[in-house]
């Protein structure tokens, strides 16, 4: 049986994951689970699996938290250096990394470092520190395998060719709750607008990145180190179904897509089970019914959070700690009411052009990048300040 820890376990594809695993409890046991703060809810999971270990990264808790509304047998600890520890355990097979944001790195890492299976559905890891992470697998084999759903299409669909025949890949977007709106709209998005997401339910934050087009810039970073290609073969279309999950075209001209009904539990599974198929818990196609699939490009000019991805790309190095960093900043203050929609991509703008570009930083040197590109983005004045 495969042996899997879930990092951020009662976030959004935390608790999708536990669905899937509960049907899988013959192929897999859930060994171990993380939280932030939610303990209440670690506490019913614990219960759910009679999980062995459960961690609360948040050490204030210590000496508040009800230790017997955990199972008897799970043993309750505390601290990120926990959360290291266990993904780095003899007793783990497969690391699920659903911690969500910069603070995900330091559980990936050391999963990474001891040479896991991961499953990546942080993807701030691969935006902060592509290169290192890459390589550090290649070093230890560590094998990472891609939980967003548009990643896990590509990672899908390339299995239809070799890779030096891929010509490009197009990350599908659903364009989000402000898409097809005027100038004068987008400048009056308010929080609860950009909350309402047509097709997906995720957490906040990666909410409003849907809604300025910052997570498919995000996307578009992962994308690159994951599949070791060029900035210039990567390509973003607006598909509002959020059917078509993402596509690989071939040096033929051959284009290869993931199709599937959008829900998290599928790609999730099968990240879980590569490389076999088993039966799902996702809402399947109904192809009994009138389907229609459209496809445009995005608007650049409203949405240049999309730009900012690419030039990452390019640019590697220091550049993709400051814009993460910048971005998580930016989209808590905009939830705060301290920043209006349309700010949020100039923000990460003004903070990415004026930090000192290292072409080649070391893990430290990006943590040092992440606690500025915070703090700059703290100062940055707002049309709302009084």
């Amino acid at each position: 049986m495969k042996r899997i820890a879930v990092l951020g376990s009662t976030g959004s594809i935390g608790t999708s994951c536990l669905e899937v695993l509960d049907g899988l409890r013959h192929e897999m046991s859930l060994v171990g689970v993380t939280a932030r703060r939610r303990w209440q809810r670690l506490a019913a999971q614990s219960h759910d699996f009679a999980i062995p270990r459960a961690v609360l990264s948040d050490t204030s808790l210590n000496g508040e938290v009800q230790r017997d509304a955990f199972h008897s047998e799970t043993q309750l600890t505390y601290g990120p250096d926990q959360i290291e520890q266990l993904a780095a355990s003899d007793d783990v097979d497969v690391v699920v990394s659903g911690i969500a944001g910069a603070a995900g790195l330091r559980g990936t890492w050391a999963a990474v470092e001891a040479g896991k299976t991961v499953a990546i559905a942080n993807k701030e890891t691969l935006v902060v520190a592509g290169p290192l992470v890459v390589e550090k697998a290649a070093e230890t084999g560590a094998i990472l395998l891609p939980v967003d759903s548009e990643h896990s299409a590509i990672f899908q669909a390339l299995q239809a060719g070799q890779r030096h025949d891929v010509k490009r890949i197009i990350l599908t977007s659903s364009g989000g709750p402000c898409r097809g709106w005027s100038r004068e709209q987008i400048e009056a998005v308010t929080p609860d607008a950009a909350l309402r997401h047509p097709t997906w339910n995720m957490g906040p934050k990666i909410t409003v990145d849907s809604a300025t087009l910052m997570n498919k810039a995000l996307e578009v970073i992962e994308a690159k180190w994951l599949f070791g290609l060029e900035a210039d073969q990567i390509e973003v279309v607006v598909h509002p179904q959020s059917v078509v999950h993402s596509i690989v075209e071939f040096a033929d001209g051959s284009c290869i897509a993931q199709l599937s009904p959008p829900d998290m539990k599928l790609p999730i599974q099968y990240a879980l089970t590569w490389p076999d198929r088993l039966e799902c818990p996702s809402p399947k196609m109904d192809w009994s019914a009138t389907w229609s699939l459209d496809f445009e490009p995005p608007d650049r000019e409203l949405f240049p959070a999309l730009d900012l991805g690419f030039e990452v790309a390019r640019r590697g190095g220091s550049c993709g700690a400051v814009l993460n960093a910048a971005s998580e900043v930016a989209v808590e203050r905009f939830l705060a009411g301290d920043l209006a929609f349309i700010e949020i991509p100039r923000v990460c703008r003004a903070v990415l052009d004026a930090h000192n570009f290292d072409p080649s930083p070391s893990l430290s040197d990006l943590i040092r990048f992440d606690e500025w590109a915070r703090k700059e983005t703290n100062k940055w004045k707002s049309s709302r300040s009084s």
